[in-house]
């Protein structure tokens, strides 16, 4: 056997496997978030997204147990994103444009949230993850204590709207180009809505205590 037969044999060492695998999983991921934000759960195809990752589609079933379980290791996926943004000592305004700036940059989170809303059960997906909603919802809570939110707002229905805001771009593509007169990818546009958003956020907040005169002497 020649010296080059015996290197194309040489078997993987344990740090190589390791590397292909991280590799093999970020590669489906990126792949299946495409598929899932453009054709929904249901219209993706296990090969399509073994396709666009250039991998075998034995591996959805190896790494993440099948398609269910590929999606939702997406869902994992942006909630480590997400932790690394969203940082409550940040004030409403700035966080709301790290949000928006995160969904501009990477679109699929919220188109795939536009096929989650149209074709699952809002029930079900709110039982998924209660902690999740609960620990945004009491983060907004406490912003509300801090005047950040005023008194006569529901921090839900403030977060409701923080969201819809931030996917709007997105979802709303032909709203944007009439109402604005530009592409909601523009840089123009996005400079634009960031800044009317910060400016929005602080509106919402408590007004300051006014200062009352000192009693006349």
């Amino acid at each position: 056997m020649s010296e080059t037969t015996r290197r194309r044999r040489r078997a993987p060492e344990p740090t190589e496997r390791k590397l292909d695998a991280e590799r093999s999983r970020r590669l489906l991921l990126d792949a299946a978030l495409d598929e899932f934000s453009a054709k929904g759960f249901a219209g993706a195809r296990v090969q399509d997204i073994a396709d666009r990752a250039g991998v075998n589609k034995q591996l959805i079933n190896y790494y993440f147990g099948g398609k269910e379980g590929l999606y939702l290791a997406i869902g994992r996926r942006w909630l480590e994103r997400e932790a690394e943004f969203n940082d409550p000592s940040v004030p409403l305004e700035d966080l709301m444009v790290r949000y928006l700036r995160h969904a501009l940059d990477d679109p699929r989170g919220s188109r795939l949230n536009v096929w989650r809303g149209l074709t699952e059960d809002a029930d079900q997906v709110a039982d998924e993850a209660p902690e999740e909603f609960a620990e945004d919802l009491s983060d907004m809570e406490r912003r509300k204590a801090e005047g950040q939110i005023a008194d006569d707002l529901d921090p839900a229905a403030v977060m409701l709207l923080m969201m819809s805001a931030v996917a709007a771009p997105v979802v709303m593509p032909l709203a944007v180009r009439r109402v604005f007169g530009v592409s909601a990818t523009s840089p123009e546009f996005q400079d634009h809505y960031a800044e009317q958003l910060r400016r929005i956020i602080r509106h919402l907040a408590a007004p300051p205590q006014e200062t009352q005169a000192p009693p006349a002497s």
